[in-house]
């Protein structure tokens, strides 16, 4: 049996572990509220921000997560949108899918192997994070936004005052657009070459390469 706290105890117990990386934000989904992860990221002095995403629950620089449970997962497979959210997903440089507290005796109007089949047909998509439990996928964002510092594949060329060519001056403005970054931005020139050309799509033609969420704030900056 687990030994209950002592509140009134002199003895000190030991601080939980602050976030490695507090400068490196992680943005929350502001429907994410509910859980108790948000609680635990600031008791763990992690640096938080509440937006409305339009795909996935957790935010770190180009990194998109969607935390499901059981429930969620076996939810959004009956309503077939499971796929489309991990689609929409791929557009970042980065995305995770957490499955948190999984536990097969859950009771599901879904056969145990449709739901098995589901988790390999998605990890044929996207990389998979198993959590035990909220404290867990606390620990899970903490470690993403700690090696988000240090393993940034795509360099931000707003971060340099070195001499740019033509292709980064491109990069450079793009990314002065909100949520829009290196990654989002070369994929940008890649499709459409010219920013003319880029400010002048469609949103149809731009929901290729942005998440809606992208797509918005984009946008209303150029129409505004």
């Amino acid at each position: 049996m687990k030994q209950l706290e002592n509140i009134f105890s002199k003895t000190k117990t030991k601080s939980k572990q602050s976030c490695p990386n507090p400068k490196t934000p992680i943005i929350i989904d502001k429907r994410e509220n509910q859980s108790l992860i948000k609680a635990n990221l600031i008791e763990r002095k992690a640096n938080i921000q509440e937006e409305i995403l339009q795909i996935g629950d957790y935010l770190i620089n180009e990194t998109i997560i969607e935390r499901k449970t059981f429930k969620d997962f076996t939810a959004s497979l009956t309503d077939k949108r499971l796929f489309s959210q991990i689609q929409e997903m791929k557009k970042y440089r980065t995305s995770y899918l957490i499955l948190e507290g999984f536990d097969f005796t859950y009771k599901s109007r879904l056969h145990p192997n449709a739901i098995r089949g589901a988790i390999l047909s998605s990890a044929k998509l996207i990389p998979i994070i198993y959590t035990e439990d909220e404290n867990d996928t606390t620990k899970f964002l903490i470690q993403i936004a700690k090696r988000q510092e240090k393993t940034l594949q795509n360099f931000s060329l707003r971060k340099t005052k070195s001499k740019q060519t033509l292709e980064e001056q491109k990069q450079f403005i793009l990314e002065g657009f909100p949520e829009i970054g290196p990654t989002a931005a070369q994929n940008l020139l890649i499709e459409f070459k010219f920013l003319k050309k880029i400010f002048n799509a469609t949103e149809k033609e731009l929901e290729k390469i942005l998440t809606q969420n992208q797509l918005h704030k984009f946008s209303f900056l150029l129409n505004e």
